[in-house]
């Protein structure tokens, strides 16, 4: 049942629609669980599976996987959709601990989950959505939302507020109260503003006057590296250190391009970004003037748990795309203005060149969680060698 016509549905959708027509996809609940993940398997096959149409998930230290599964309901006036949130334990029991259906706003709006952060101390979450809305016009509004959660489910207010309005990639500081977030300061997703919020309520700038193309935080720390440019696009990307509390910062390098993609090694010692659509740079932090550059072409890629590699999946955010291993070449000091070396290794294909819509590594490095085209279920295999 629809009232004027509107209905509320997929992100699939909301990109094409015209007018303020939005088409709702169905969704079906199922479950199934196979062997634990502690057990040795041949990477073919998965040792852990969740047959739910998931749109987001993310692995916590202890072995835990926090995910989203979509929930497509109808009201007397409109079809909306408000994904659950469901946890496994590391011995595979889930449960439901957020039920999307109940979860309201003051004016009808239709969501999916983004992504996950968990706080430093594993009691928190962090859930990013993508929401969508008709205003008094009549046109469809997008808009980033991040929800507050504690571990069994229950809505964390930042003050008044049980969500933090307009904002993306929002990460704990180590006090388990602090969330840093990016708003938009030129959109489309070009530059944003660091903001801050706490469990009192006091929001706030962070680096006040600034503006970033990207960020990643340092774990374990109220450090993050962030990808600089001024508000005028007129000067270049700089590689910064900054310290979010005290708000001090350290610029380490100046960067010849920037096209996304930041992501720091789990040692932190290192760091990776698209420098154009084919390139990704790799930076030594500990010696920010080594780097060394490879051909990848363009995609989405996390860390090898070794570092000596990258795992790349072969399309952007949100699309399928095979994976691959992309081997990082030695690291060195370039002089300026000479002519530097792009690698270009040959891919290997992982999981018998299938594809996958989303993927993330275990904190431990020794699983990989991939999410399946079309009913997009969750797999869980050990990492290739």
């Amino acid at each position: 049942m629809t009232m004027a016509g509107i209905s509320l549905g997929t992100r699939k959708t909301w990109s094409r629609c015209i007018g303020i027509a939005l088409v709702v996809c169905a969704a079906c609940f199922s479950a199934t669980l196979v062997p634990r993940l502690g057990r040795a398997q041949d990477f073919e096959k998965p040792v852990s599976t969740i047959d739910e149409d998931i749109t987001a998930f993310s692995f916590a230290p202890d072995g835990r996987i926090v995910f989203a599964v979509n929930r497509p309901f109808k009201t007397k006036q409109y079809d909306l959709e408000h994904d659950d949130i469901w946890m496994q334990d590391a011995g595979g029991k889930r449960k439901k601990i957020f039920i999307g259906e109940k979860f309201q706003r003051a004016a009808p709006f239709t969501y999916s989950v983004d992504s996950f952060r968990w706080s430093p101390n594993g009691h928190l979450i962090l859930a990013e959505l993508f929401t969508a809305s008709v205003d008094e016009s009549g046109k469809t509004v997008d808009a980033p939302m991040t929800l507050v959660l504690d571990e069994a489910g229950k809505e964390v207010k930042m003050g008044e507020e049980n969500v933090i309005k307009d904002a993306s990639k929002a990460t704990w500081l180590q006090d388990n109260a602090t969330v840093i977030f990016f708003t938009e300061v030129l959109k489309p997703k070009v530059l944003f503003s660091f903001h801050y919020t706490n469990r009192a309520g006091a929001p706030g700038l962070v680096f006040e006057g600034r503006t970033f193309l990207d960020a990643v935080p340092v774990p374990g720390s109220n450090y993050d590296y962030a990808v600089e440019r001024d508000k005028n696009l007129s000067g270049p990307p700089r590689l910064q250190k900054l310290e979010m509390l005290s708000q001090d910062d350290k610029e380490l390098a100046t960067l010849d391009g920037y096209e996304g993609g930041l992501a720091l090694s789990p040692s932190g010692t290192k760091i990776a970004y698209y420098i154009d659509k084919e390139v990704i740079e790799v930076r030594d932090l500990t010696a920010p003037n080594k780097f060394a550059r490879v051909r990848a072409g363009y995609g989405v890629f996390r860390w090898a748990p070794d570092e000596t590699r990258v795992l790349l999946k072969r399309s952007v955010e949100k699309k399928s795309g095979d994976l691959v291993w992309i081997p990082i070449p030695p690291l060195a000091v370039h002089v300026a203005g000479a002519e530097i070396d792009v690698a270009q290794p040959t891919p290997a294909p992982i999981l018998r060149g299938l594809t996958f819509r989303e993927f993330a590594f275990s904190p431990d490095g020794k699983f990989i969680g991939v999410i399946v085209p079309g009913r997009r279920n969750l797999a869980v295999y050990p990492v290739p060698r």
